[in-house]
């Protein structure tokens, strides 16, 4: 945070910007920044708390290795990273989901990176494509996207990649290790956990309010009760009634529910912050006509804003290390690129996926995968690496596909 808004102040007067105007453009960048979003990460943290400390997170575990079936495990972990990883940011699940895929490996004999990769790829694909998380919505804001559209789009897109670099890379690169393996999978059934429909719901509640609100709005026609559905689709809208709705169905004490309410909060603090200054820096670029410029050097190159936005970002992506910065820094750069044919949903998607460009040393996200899985360097950077350049340039195609279609 301190080094992002040092370098908005020291970028602004090298390019000539007065002191009062670097301050003042500062001053607007985080407030535009954080005036959409704010309550969306706040509301999304809660709610992401309140499930994992409800234990729904875990029931949603459960269930679905029952119904899969060991021999389909990885479709089980990979399926609950993209439910899980919808309410609750990247870190967070990972670090709530990672003690059951080492309990899953020691049940059935599997390798931990086996079964770990599928759910760091469906946390990762959900971080990059998928609002209410931080950088979607903020790029979502920054380019004027409708977040139940970049929603929609996003989940077209997190589907296929997640099943393709989840499912498929794993078995290529990874050895199952089923050596000794047990007949089935066993869990403690003891466990005071929520029911499998007050699980799932709360975890999905949020996307079907925001889904719902969306289509239900698209319809050009008035008719009763269209103001609701546009009401829903609004993220602050959907995601307050879903924490208020969470509370309702958990059947948790008012106190302990609002203490989780608190700890989700402070878990985002200094995301937030993160975020509020890469805004400051954005909006510098953006005053100091740094896009204008980008815009008229590769004026000439013939490249689809889309595949531009896309190849900042990863350049920035692969020199900064943290996705969210280099997608806020990237946006202000290709904003002006955005021309009357171009959604701003899929430039969000463009820049979403530029951000999980070839994650190396530089990003924590790096670091966390290679720790708990007690990997080498090369081992990270053959299967971590791997799989998030894999996710990044599919998520290009895709992207170019869906502006074929949209």
């Amino acid at each position: 945070m301190i080094a992002l808004l040092a370098v908005a102040m020291i970028t602004g007067l090298l390019l000539g910007m007065p002191i009062t105007k670097v301050m003042g453009a500062i001053s607007n960048g985080i407030g535009s920044t954080l005036g959409g979003m704010v309550m969306v990460l706040a509301l999304g943290a809660m709610m992401g708390k309140i499930i994992e400390d409800s234990g729904a997170a875990k029931k949603i575990v459960f269930i679905l290795i029952r119904a899969f079936g060991q021999q389909n495990i990885q479709w089980a972990v990979l399926l609950t990273g993209l439910l899980v990883g919808i309410p609750l940011f990247y870190n967070a699940g990972f670090v709530v989901l990672i003690p059951l895929v080492f309990a899953i490996s020691a049940a059935t004999g599997l390798s931990k990176l086996y079964i770990g990769l599928p759910m760091a790829t469906a946390l990762s694909v959900t971080h990059g494509f998928l609002p209410p998380h931080p950088g979607p919505v903020a790029l979502a804001g920054i380019f004027h996207a409708d977040i139940g559209k970049t929603l929609i789009y996003g989940l077209a897109l997190s589907l296929p990649i997640a099943v393709i670099a989840g499912v498929y890379l794993p078995r290529l690169i990874i050895k199952r290790n089923p050596a000794n393996t047990p007949q089935f999978f066993v869990w403690n059934e003891d466990e005071h956990l929520p029911s499998a429909t007050r699980s799932f719901i709360t975890a999905l509640l949020p996307v079907f309010l925001i889904i719902a609100g969306t289509l239900g709005s698209s319809f050009k026609m008035e008719y009763p009760g269209k103001a609701i559905f546009i009401f829903l689709a609004d993220p602050t809208a959907a995601l307050l009634l879903s924490v208020i709705l969470t509370l309702l169905l958990q059947k948790v004490a008012i106190a302990k529910a609002m203490e989780s309410c608190t700890e989700g909060v402070k878990s985002i603090a200094m995301i937030v912050l993160i975020i509020a200054a890469g805004g400051a820096f954005k909006q510098i670029l953006i005053d100091s006509g740094m896009g204008e410029t980008v815009k008229a050097l590769t004026g000439g190159l013939n490249l689809s804003p889309l595949l531009l936005a896309w190849l900042i970002t990863a350049s920035l992506r692969i020199t900064l290390g943290s996705a969210t910065v280099a997608a806020l820094t990237a946006s202000g750069m290709v904003l002006p690129l955005i021309g009357s044919g171009t959604p701003p949903e899929l430039m969000v998607l463009s820049v979403g996926a530029g951000s999980l460009m070839f994650s190396h040393v530089n990003d924590t996200g790096f670091w966390m995968f290679k720790e708990y899985f007690n990997l080498s360097l090369k081992e990270t950077f053959s299967t971590w690496t791997v799989m998030e350049s894999l996710v990044s340039v599919l998520g290009l195609v895709g992207v170019l596909l869906l502006n074929q279609i949209v």
